[in-house]
């Protein structure tokens, strides 16, 4: 399609704002040209904020946007800003505290109306083309904002300065600081267990997210414990999300949330942070419960990842996977009617291997002729309704023909789906996002003992360290936020990285110092953290802002909301910035016993601890980072040759359970020597005269004070349990 000549998002580097470039809307990228347009001409700014995976975003741009109509009431009377929510999530979060002080709602896409300073003063998610479902149709809803700022001026700024004042108290918690302690996490382990469908698995009713780090932080608990009813939250949910529509049964990994609290119509979309974070929870679900399924979804969710969400050849992590292959489809790429399975697995042919391949298909996967896809009643969304030894019993077939069929049925059906027009895959690579992943590998790697998903994330995480590293004027460390965009042919930006870029890559870097004992990744860890608390820390009030001073405009003037400071607290549904900052620099201590990095993660921590609790299981991350501040920090190393089994058998044995205040590593004789090794720990091994032995041994540190040496893998485990139990 032509593009408009006044619509400059031709020009952009988002893969979402490019997709616009044709429509008949004046289109601006967020930046100061808009804003000074804005107030040269006395217009309102109309704000969309959406991403490329969003369903309802694309909705919106064809019966809106696409309109030459409605693009002309858009034009003569607003400057219009679309913005990417994954390229700038600093915008993208402070805009949402506004819509949702507004309306009570957030989401995507965004729709905001501001004043030429780019103050909010109406908004919502998305408006469809006429009065229906209760909401106004957007015609209707231009004219009446339009009218209202012509008309109104003063209510209009009036109501503009409220929700700026909503925007900024949204996440400020000065004067509700507290004492950090571990009843913090217990809290919130209690209101998962009381949030908690028993049935269904998951929190509460539809629509259902995953909550990766409510999970972790019960897996946590469970280990310590035993508490038979947290077995049965881990197992329930992650079995049932598993065995659901939210999980693709033919590919691998997760779509990003369900529907119905069945966990079997999913929004289709697949997003990098959702299956990082997922990715652990199977890891560690099986570590603390031994159950192989586990094991098995998350070498799954590692194959997807390798297949569609990842770059090859110069290592990196792409950001998503979009839902719809075209504006007409709602999931029709991953859905089926029963005539498409029959033609998938050659059932018309006839042939009695075919037709039984079939018939264990459709009772597994539970495809009929009526689905679950309210826009094509025929779609069935794949899910897991009976299991095998039910499938043998209903159809006389033995066990393990049955799985021999379901194999069969599976590859042909995925083959199959491979030939259909395949979703949009958005390539941008985000630090931060990536990082997650680069993690997630790198902790499958090491319990699974997978070496090509080590291998992978050593040398996702070496691209983002030589290419979203900079050095700032002041001879400074930086990270960008993006360092690939998917259209290779779009403009290279200077995208300045946020709270979240180096908090994770740090523990990113963190990761990898004890998956390689490697310590240039160790160096970059503390490089990155003390850039960080640089860049954002608050030594007023503590805690972390999400941007440096003065971003997003030109010097100490940021645009429009991105006046209001934020300290992100909740999972959203990333980590939380500031408890993942936390986090990074509790470890630094760990290793350094430089008591500054302690001194401002506590502070950060008790920042918060006043309403913590308040929030449950949407501050998680917040109660896993108290756990690691205030339970002792219990460390597993091995010493001896990698390729000895006795030390194979020691790592086995530090490695193998899950603990949130457990670190492992395997260094060599080499290695382990003090211009090798991170300060605290030089001290603790240059103590330990086994050194000198010429067997392979472990030691047991719980705080300052380690166990004597250890040289089998039984008493290493049994040893390390009673520790982590405390």
């Amino acid at each position: 399609m032509p593009v408009s000549p006044a619509n400059t998002l031709s020009q952009a580097a988002s893969s979402y704002l490019r997709s616009a470039a044709h429509q008949p809307i004046h289109w601006h990228e967020w930046g100061e040209e808009a804003f000074a347009t804005a107030q040269r001409e006395n217009k309102p700014i109309l704000l969309d904020i959406g991403a490329v995976w969003c369903h309802w975003c694309h909705v919106m741009d064809r019966e809106s946007y696409e309109n030459p109509e409605t693009a002309r009431v858009i034009n003569d009377n607003f400057v219009a800003v679309k913005v990417d929510r994954d390229e700038r999530p600093d915008v993208d979060s402070r805009y949402q505290a506004a819509v949702q002080a507004i309306s009570g709602q957030g989401g995507w896409p965004l729709t905001v109306f501001l004043t030429p300073e780019g103050k909010p003063f109406f908004g919502g998610t998305y408006f469809p083309p006429a009065d229906q479902w209760g909401r106004p149709g957007f015609p209707r809803v231009l004219q009446a904002i339009a009218a209202a700022y012509r008309d109104k001026h003063g209510e209009v700024q009036e109501s503009a300065g409220a929700v700026m004042a909503a925007i900024s108290q949204a996440e400020t918690f000065a004067g509700r600081e507290g004492k950090i302690s571990p009843r913090i996490a217990e809290r919130m382990v209690e209101s998962a267990l009381q949030n908690f469908d028993a049935q269904y698995g998951g929190f509460g009713h539809a629509p259902k997210f995953p909550h990766p780090s409510a999970l972790d932080l019960a897996m946590d608990r469970y280990a310590r414990t035993g508490d038979e009813r947290l077995r049965s939250l881990i197992v329930t949910t992650l079995t049932r999300m598993a065995r659901g529509g939210v999980y693709d049964q033919l590919a691998g990994g997760f779509h990003r949330y369900s529907v119905d609290e069945r966990w079997i119509v999913p929004h289709f979309e697949k997003m990098a942070y959702d299956n990082s974070e997922l990715l652990k929870n199977y890891v560690h679900g099986f570590q603390v419960t031994g159950d192989p399924f586990f094991a098995q979804v998350a070498g799954d969710i590692m194959r997807w990842m390798d297949e569609v969400l990842s770059d090859r050849q110069h290592g990196g992590f792409y950001a998503s996977q979009d839902a719809d292959s075209s504006l007409d489809d709602d999931g029709d790429y991953f859905t089926w009617t029963l005539a498409e399975a029959r033609e998938a697995l050659n059932g018309d042919a006839g042939t009695a291997s075919e037709e039984n391949e079939l018939k264990v298909a459709a009772l597994y996967y539970d495809i009929n002729e009526a689905g679950e896809m309210h826009h094509d009643p025929a779609k069935n969304v794949l899910y897991v309704r009976a299991g095998l030894d039910e499938i043998s019993a209903r159809t006389g077939f033995p066990r393990e023909r049955v799985e021999e069929l379901l194999g069969s049925a599976k590859r042909k059906m995925l083959a199959a789906r491979l030939k259909r027009p395949t979703p949009y895959v958005d390539k941008t690579v985000y630090v931060s996002w990536n990082a997650l992943c680069i993690s997630a590998y790198l902790e499958a790697g090491r319990a699974l003992e997978l070496d090509g998903a080590l291998h992978f994330a050593l040398r996702s995480l070496d691209r983002i360290l030589s290419e979203g590293c900079f050095t700032d004027e002041n001879k400074r460390l930086g990270l960008r936020h993006v360092i690939a965009y998917s259209d290779p042919s779009a403009a290279a930006r200077d995208t300045r990285g946020l709270l979240d870029d180096y908090a994770f890559t740090a523990n990113a870097c963190l990761d990898a110092y004890e998956a390689t004992a490697d310590l240039s990744y160790f160096s970059f860890a503390r490089r990155i953290a003390d850039s960080m608390i640089e860049r954002f820390y608050d030594p007023a009030g503590g805690g972390f802002f999400d941007t440096p001073a003065g971003f997003g405009g030109k010097g100490d003037n940021p645009l429009g909301a991105l006046v209001a400071r934020r300290k992100p607290f909740q999972d959203a549904p990333t980590p939380a910035g500031n408890p993942a900052a936390a986090l990074a620099l509790l470890r630094l201590h760990e290793y350094t016993n430089d008591a500054g990095y302690r001194d401002k993660a506590e502070q950060t921590l008790e920042l918060f601890a006043g309403v913590a609790e308040q929030f449950g299981i949407f501050a998680a991350t917040y109660g896993i980072a108290v756990l690691r501040a205030t339970l002792p920090h219990v460390q597993a190393i091995v010493v001896g040759p990698h390729d000895d089994p006795a030390a194979k058998a020691l790592c086995r044995a530090a490695i193998a359970p899950f603990a949130i205040n457990k670190t492992a590593l395997h260094l060599t004789a080499n290695e382990a020597v003090a211009p090798n090794l991170p300060p605290a720990l030089a001290e603790t091994i240059a103590r330990q005269p086994a050194l000198n032995d010429e067997k392979p041994f472990a030691l047991l540190c719980t705080g300052t004070s380690c166990q004597p040496p250890v040289y089998d893998a039984d008493p290493l485990a049994n040893a390390l349990g009673a520790a982590l139990r405390g």
